[in-house]
């Protein structure tokens, strides 16, 4: 059964009765939700959530709550109209021709070097990214986190296998854990300091496990996205001299740094012998 994850619920409103009969049946996108509740802590400092709730366009969503089998019946809760930020940007490229895009994802995807049993982590990709690895990297354990409940979604509904977390890369559930192959799709969205965000990796890394960061189209554009979009993109891409003191803080080593005008990719391995736990 499908089954989508939030870390929170200030896009919520108070639900509404029971709104279907047995005859009816749930929206097939979302046929339950689990809501896991998470606080933020001295390393975000500076910074406040960012839940899909403070900006256009505006949606409507309804969504089946399972019940247990013997019971009959499925009631559905409606969320009232919310905000949802405009993520369209991830998949659109006015840089690269449709395969030199392609091409530059295979790339990305390829220093993660994914085997069959590897657990792997997708933060704040696009759902064409997600397509891609889904299509290219069979795996024991794929999860893709973000703050688009409708991105989310549409993922769920392609892929059943796939689990999926919406809210803050620092709070996914331990349940999940360790990954070994981890992709910073799009770091600058992110609202915590560099050092927080590498902690927080380094308790949720296997020894040995690639950590991949990086900008199909590289910061000039990822400039003119800023200024279209500052409510979503609100940090930049660390240079080299930045990410690797940062990285090798946290006993991450970097193996391989690429900055092109149109092209940004930054690999790290975890070098730590056993997991960092509190």
């Amino acid at each position: 059964m499908n089954a989508m994850f939030l870390s929170s619920s200030p896009l919520m409103a108070t639900p509404s009765p029971l709104m279907a009969t047995p005859s009816r049946k749930p929206p097939p996108c979302i046929p339950s939700l689990h809501h896991c509740y998470s606080h933020y802590n001295s390393c975000c400092s500076g910074y406040y959530p960012s839940f899909p709730l403070l900006s256009s366009p505006v949606h409507r969503l309804t969504v089946g709550a399972a019940t247990p089998s013997n019971e009959g019946v499925v009631s559905l809760v409606v969320f009232e109209d919310f905000m949802e930020k405009d993520w369209s940007f991830l998949d659109s490229d006015s840089t690269n021709s449709e395969e030199e895009h392609k091409k530059k994802t295979d790339w990305i995807i390829s220093k993660g070097e994914i085997a069959e049993n590897s657990r792997i982590l997708v933060c704040t990709g696009s759902e064409e990214f997600v397509d891609q690895l889904v299509d290219s990297s069979p795996c024991e354990l794929l999860l893709a986190v973000h703050y688009s409940l409708f991105l989310l979604a549409g993922i769920k509904e392609k892929y059943d296998k796939v689990k999926c977390w919406q809210g803050e890369l620092i709070y996914v559930p331990e349940k999940w854990t360790p990954f070994d192959v981890i992709f910073l799709y799009f770091l600058p969205a992110l609202p915590f300091e560099l050092d927080c965000i590498f902690g927080e990796l380094a308790k949720r890394c296997l020894p040995g496990a690639r950590v991949v960061i990086s900008h199909l189209q590289g910061r000039e554009v990822l400039e003119q996205q800023r200024r279209q979009h500052p409510d979503v993109i609100i940090s930049d891409l660390p240079d080299k001299v930045t990410l690797q003191k940062v990285a090798t803080d946290h006993s991450f080593q970097m193996t391989e740094f690429v900055e092109e005008p149109s092209f940004y990719l930054a690999v790290l391995n975890f070098c730590e012998v056993k997991n960092l736990k509190d």
